[in-house]
């Protein structure tokens, strides 16, 4: 085949566009271990306003941003509680228990969509001395593994009103945070208030090459910071980073909602339920994942298997409207 392969594996494997590469290049940059990166900083503020908290910190990664988050709310030998299949618990390699000691228990969902009477069903925030307690609870918005679901609002909020009440701590994983506010229309303070500590990625739909930024008050984030460098994660002329994440967020959140049509596209062509599909990620059940995906591959279509039936399909800067329709040619035309 002449034409490029449309990579719908994951929309982390985006490129910088010109307009970024060159924000990158023009970047003011300094020490970020010494504090002296003026992008640097500059990002970690904007993304501390933008969702409506004091201050922010930039990491490498998501998974580092949220162990960073969860490693301040939650004790060594306490408990974390989280949908079974949250990041935190499915695709961070046991991160928590490793590095904090965090133990964890999980409850059942349907598209990872947030109940709150599930989450109190297995929530003991005061176990006694021979059970642990639940310090704290992480949500997910949107839910990767669920197929991109944005969080009802208000189970999120029953969630939160529950935690205060017993004392327990809440960490929102918004690696996807950013698609969340376009499809649903809630303003970004809204889906960030009422939790202790917040994460969101600048590399994923926003089409930055690297980094999240974990928000939080200053108290909790100069804590961070400290578990940042003991991490490993303390880098110095981060200014080129962050200045594609700055150029990110001015141009690269509202048209979010691009990806989320082309995704109902794609959606289409696999005969998948279009209520199922609020974002930009489609999950289609197939006979042979595997065979799926390798003739897929073969007509210039990349694709991930995600279990035993399952397909998934990511849509992101990287793929246009004729990039979706023409895939969705491939995919329909495929035995299933």
């Amino acid at each position: 085949m002449t034409d490029a392969p449309i990579d719908l594996r994951s929309d982390t494997v985006t490129r910088p566009t010109a307009a970024m590469r060159a924000a990158m290049a023009e970047a003011e940059v300094g020490d970020d271990v010494f504090g002296e990166d003026p992008e640097t900083a500059a990002l970690e503020q904007e993304v501390a306003d933008l969702l409506g908290c004091e201050a922010g910190l930039f990491t490498p990664s998501g998974s580092m941003a949220n162990q960073l988050g969860l490693r301040l709310l939650v004790g060594p030998g306490e408990e974390l509680v989280a949908d079974q299949q949250a990041h935190v618990v499915r695709a961070e390699l046991g991160a928590a228990a490793v590095f904090s000691g965090i133990t964890t228990r999980t409850w059942a969902s349907d598209r990872g969509r947030l109940v709150a009477a599930a989450v109190q069903e297995i929530a003991e925030p005061n176990a006694g001395a021979y059970s642990v307690s639940t310090a704290a609870i992480a949500v997910e918005n949107t839910h990767n593994f669920g197929g991109g679901t944005v969080q009802p609002l208000d189970e999120v909020r029953a969630v939160q009103s529950y935690a205060r009440e017993h004392g327990i701590a809440l960490h929102l994983d918004g690696a996807r945070l950013w698609n969340a506010h376009v499809a649903s229309g809630t303003p970004l303070p809204e889906l960030a208030a009422g939790f202790d500590t917040v994460s969101v990625c600048l590399s994923k739909g926003l089409g930055a090459p690297v980094g999240s930024v974990l928000v939080a008050s200053r108290e909790r984030v100069d804590a961070a910071r400290i578990w940042r460098k003991r991490y490993g994660g303390g880098m110095r002329q981060t200014g080129f980073l962050a200045a594609a994440g700055r150029f990110a967020l001015r141009h690269h959140v509202d048209r979010l909602a691009d990806d989320h049509a082309n995704a109902r596209v794609l959606a289409a062509a696999l005969d998948v339920d279009p209520d199922t599909v609020q974002t930009n990620i489609v999950f289609a059940e197939v006979s042979d994942p595997a065979a799926f995906v390798a003739r897929a591959a073969e007509r210039g279509v990349v694709l991930m298997q995600l279990g035993p039936r399952r397909i998934r399909l990511v849509t992101h800067l990287d793929v246009s409207r004729e990039d979706a329709v023409r895939a969705a040619e491939v995919l329909a035309a495929l035995p299933r």
